[in-house]
């Protein structure tokens, strides 16, 4: 089985990847997607480094559907994932509005379970 991360370089990002390294199993394989137009996940190593509990077995993939939140709901739906994660972060009524959520998305139409995750306060304080 596997978990997806809706991955962004951002706190809530972080907090996702760190939540899903706590639900997975040792022999299961954690897919970071980018959650954000245009934002490359980083190198596998650098992601090793960082959650060395992933090491061996985080894959990164990239979509091209456009939409972040496609992207990552397709990449479950194929890979029959058990879990998806997504990390949140405080938006305002007419934010929501305006710009949309790509964790709301995920959130209504995913076709397996969502974690959504806030980032504790440790995890805004400490720089990337």
């Amino acid at each position: 089985m596997t978990i997806v991360v809706a991955y962004a370089d951002t706190p809530p990002g972080h907090a996702a990847v760190t939540a899903a390294v706590a639900e997975s199993r040792e022999e299961e394989t954690v897919v970071l997607v980018a959650a954000v137009r245009d934002e490359q996940v980083p190198e596998i190593d650098e992601i090793a480094a960082r959650w060395p509990d992933l090491a061996g077995r985080v894959v990164i993939e990239h979509g091209d559907l456009g939409d972040p939140s496609d992207t990552v709901i397709q990449v479950a739906q194929r890979l029959d994932s058990r879990l998806i994660v997504v990390g949140l972060r405080a938006r305002t009524p007419v934010g929501k509005l305006v710009f949309g959520s790509t964790a709301q998305r995920i959130l209504l139409d995913a076709t397996c379970p969502v974690l959504a995750v806030k980032p504790s306060a440790v995890d805004r304080a400490v720089p990337s």
